[in-house]
C-alpha cells in the first residue's frame, strides 16, 4: 500500500470526525469537544504522514 493512502485515508477520518463534532455540538458539548481533538490528531498525522 503506498503511503499516500494512508495520508488520504486519515484525512478522510478527520472529515468523518469535524462532520461527528458539527452534529453533536448542540446536544453534547463535552463529547463534540472529544471528536474535536480526534480530528486535530488525525489531520496532525496524515500532515506527518505525508511529509
Amino acid at each position: 500500500m503506498p503511503k499516500e493512502y494512508v495520508g488520504i485515508g486519515l484525512l478522510a477520518l478527520a472529515g468523518f470526525l469535524i462532520g461527528g463534532v458539527y452534529s453533536t455540538w448542540k446536544t453534547a458539548k463535552g463529547f463534540a469537544v472529544v471528536l474535536g481533538v480526534l480530528a486535530v490528531l488525525a489531520v496532525g498525522g496524515a500532515i506527518a504522514w505525508l511529509v
